[in-house]
């Protein structure tokens, strides 16, 4: 080969890798795909500036700070069906039924705040376990009349108390409604009022606020449904063949709407029907006293034992616990863990599993 070929050939092929060397391959910029993810924040929910600063310890809502520390009023409710309907009770943050003599049941109402409650009752006589009920709140107790145990009870257990038949000067927080004079009878026509009671309790009788070194530590969650719950969208309590509560979770207003007596359970005030976040059944030993010749009973409220409980339309199985007549009820869930209620009110029924019958639906 002569040299001008050679010097030829060696020209075109450093042409041909001088164009090879031009073109670069465009390779995709790497990247990491958790780093570059765009995360949207969950959005901060609105406080509304017009909500009071305080919280309901009862309930677990809001409401004025003056009221957090106030010992709450506890009010013994008529609730033979001759006597309703009641009024008030859709105020009431917690809402006790326990039965009494006869078959039938009482509630006792607990109130943190009597400001809007209107007109209460009907009223009537209280028993050694609602004094329980009561202590357990540190509550005010208002009532008309009692057994006689629970007459002895009262100023040994210190309870403080608005007696509507032997309180003396505490007879003017009550007064008897002429027309239920007429239509239900005279034992179902005392009433009392939020601003009666209010009355009564500023003259100082009593004092209005908790001790220093008095505890509620019930705690709430905004959705109190229990994980991993057995559907309960309707749960019916049989106490006994004269009194069965219902209750029918409704998925719009999120509570349990009661009914009894084969009617809706309503406030006589507003027509309201009651409706509650939480349902709490509480087992336990319910025995007569021996030798009482009105059939009054026993209830045991100290201790521990049973119950299940019922939120956002489920249930799960508990334990309460309430240390003496003192304390407050506590509740655990089956794990031992303390059991947080749904904010809002809650209907606690206490019942003997032997002579009451639950069913869940």
């Amino acid at each position: 080969m002569n040299k001008r070929l050679a010097a030829a050939i060696l020209a075109v092929w450093m042409a041909f890798s001088l164009a090879g060397c031009g073109e670069k391959e465009e390779i995709p910029p790497v990247t990491d795909p958790v780093e570059d993810e765009i995360v949207t924040p969950d959005p901060v929910p609105e406080i509304d500036p017009n909500l009071p600063k305080g919280i309901n310890p009862l309930t677990g809502m809001p409401m004025e700070p003056e009221y957090e520390n106030d010992r709450p009023v506890a009010v013994m409710l008529n609730n033979l069906k001759a006597a309703q309907p009641q009024l008030g009770v859709s105020k009431a943050d917690i809402i006790y039924e326990i039965p009494a003599e006869g078959a039938v049941t009482r509630m006792i109402g607990i109130f943190q705040s009597l400001e809007g409650v209107g007109n209460l009752g009907s009223i009537r006589s209280t028993r050694s376990y609602y004094l329980e009920a009561a202590l357990g709140h540190d509550a005010v107790l208002v009532h008309a009349g009692a057994s006689p145990q629970a007459y002895q009870e009262i100023p040994a257990w210190g309870v403080d108390n608005i007696d509507g038949i032997k309180g003396g000067n505490m007879g003017n927080a009550f007064w008897r409604d002429a027309d239920r004079k007429k239509t239900a009878g005279y034992e179902h026509s005392l009433l009392t009022s939020g601003e009666k009671i209010s009355a009564f309790l500023a003259s100082g009788t009593y004092s209005t606020e908790h001790a220093e070194d008095y505890r509620y530590e019930q705690a709430f969650v905004e959705d109190g449904t229990p994980a991993g719950g057995a559907a309960a969208e309707t749960v019916t309590l049989k106490f006994s063949s004269y009194k069965t509560g219902v209750f029918e979770y409704d998925d719009n207003t999120k509570q349990y709407l009661v009914s009894q007596y084969n009617g809706p359970y309503v406030d006589g005030n507003t027509g309201e029907r009651v409706g509650v976040t939480n349902v709490l059944v509480l087992e336990t030993d319910i025995s007569l006293i021996p030798g009482d010749t009105a059939g009054r009973l026993n209830v045991r409220m100290t201790g521990t034992g049973s119950g299940t409980y019922f939120c956002g339309g489920k249930s799960v199985p508990i334990t309460w616990n309430k240390t003496d007549r003192n304390s407050p009820f506590t509740y655990q869930l089956q794990d031992g863990t303390a059991l947080s209620l749904g904010k809002g009110t809650s209907y606690v029924c206490i019942m003997d599993p032997n002579s009451s019958t639950l069913s869940i639906g």
